[in-house]
């Protein structure tokens, strides 16, 4: 327990507090896949191509470029900062690279981005 002299609490409740922390440590998992999910999403461009990618399944850097009205090598780094996170994943479909969104992750940035 931390003593802070600053709280004005009148009886601690340990049941609660023991209770909580024991929450907390069971969720961890939860709570780092959620943390990494925010993190990257703090751009604006990232939204948006997280956006496009579960509205069209697949993008390519050229797709998205045209439909971020941007041009494709800024694109492309966002693309990696999410690939590397692995909250993209690509494939090589002949010259193209397409981009799709990791299943593992899908759920929790469809139910982020719900309106």
């Amino acid at each position: 327990m931390i003593n802070d002299t600053t709280c004005l609490r009148i009886k601690v409740d340990e049941e609660k507090i023991e209770r909580e922390q024991n929450e907390l440590s069971s969720q961890e998992e939860m709570f780092v896949k959620k943390g990494k999910i925010f993190s990257l999403l703090g751009s604006d461009v990232r939204l948006k191509i997280i956006y496009l990618l579960l509205k069209n399944e697949k993008l390519c850097v050229c797709d998205l470029s045209d439909m971020l009205q941007m041009k494709q090598s800024p694109v492309s780094q966002h693309l990696r900062k999410l690939k590397d996170s692995e909250l993209l994943i690509s494939k090589r479909e002949g010259l193209m690279i397409n981009y799709y969104i990791n299943t593992a992750y899908r759920k929790d940035l469809a139910s982020f981005l719900a309106p």
